[in-house]
């Protein structure tokens, strides 16, 4: 019974994520829920969604092509921060113990949905607030480092620097968020499956169910609201937050 819900966890959190972004809000607390430690979840939740990842990267290959082109912004300064990042922050989860990890959680889930419902206010707020080059390079470094150790909202984090920095083009935008976000994956997922993080049976069932939900999010994403689906994850993770406020009291 608990792998069928894990499963249709994975399935529902591969279907946002084409939509929203936000799968991790569900598959993390479905692996504690599965009996996993903090920490093993959400090693085996980042795993089990790379595939995923991989996949949407595959099919973003055109803009990626043309983001390399584009002169406005250093490509491979930020891949490179988003690797090494990526690689610091899944090293800081390795060396946090479990308890310290399960009292940040609720932090983490209520930071992550904040920058995930407030996704929409990055271009008023790059009215008033630029990053140059290095502030770019400054911020990706913060992101990479965070998706490393957690990763929940690090699309939205990093649509927001792009915005500041100067970006309108969404596709541009886009296309390299999806390439800095595997970088930093692939670096923290090494690191995860190296210290023996992984819970593996749990994370096939969600690796599975995740790129099941991925392909019915393709066909449903012209339409379902955007907008309602966003509603949702913010909901999921408020109930989340607060649940996990409560657990930890």
């Amino acid at each position: 019974m608990m792998l069928l819900l894990v499963g249709l966890a994975a399935f529902a959190a591969g279907f946002i994520n084409v939509l929203a972004g936000g799968g991790s809000f569900l598959t993390f607390p479905a692996l504690i829920a599965a009996g996993l430690p903090p920490i093993a979840a959400n090693a085996s939740s980042t795993v089990a969604l790379y595939p995923g990842q991989i996949a949407t990267a595959v099919l973003a290959r055109d803009g990626l092509l043309a983001a390399s082109k584009d002169k406005r912004i250093d490509v491979p300064l930020l891949s490179a921060i988003s690797l090494v990042g990526g690689l610091v922050g899944g090293l800081l989860l390795l060396i946090t113990p479990d308890e310290t990890f399960r009292r940040i959680v609720p932090w983490l889930i209520l930071f992550a949905t904040l920058v995930f419902a407030s996704g929409n206010l990055t271009r008023e707020g790059a009215r008033k607030f630029r990053l140059g080059r290095r502030g770019i390079a400054l911020a990706q470094v913060l992101v990479a480092i965070y998706g490393g150790y957690f990763g929940g909202g690090i699309g939205i984090l990093m649509l927001a620097a792009l915005t500041l920095f100067g970006l309108r083009d969404i596709w541009l935008m886009n296309s390299v968020k999806i390439l800095f976000a595997v970088l930093m994956n692939t670096a923290a997922v090494v690191t995860f499956v190296v210290a023996g993080l992984v819970h593996w049976p749990l994370t096939g069932v969600v690796a599975i169910g995740a790129l099941a939900g991925g392909y019915a999010g393709i066909h449903a994403a012209r339409r379902m609201p955007t907008r309602q689906v966003k509603g949702f994850v913010v909901l999921v993770g408020l109930v989340l937050t607060v649940y996990f406020f409560v657990k930890t009291a």
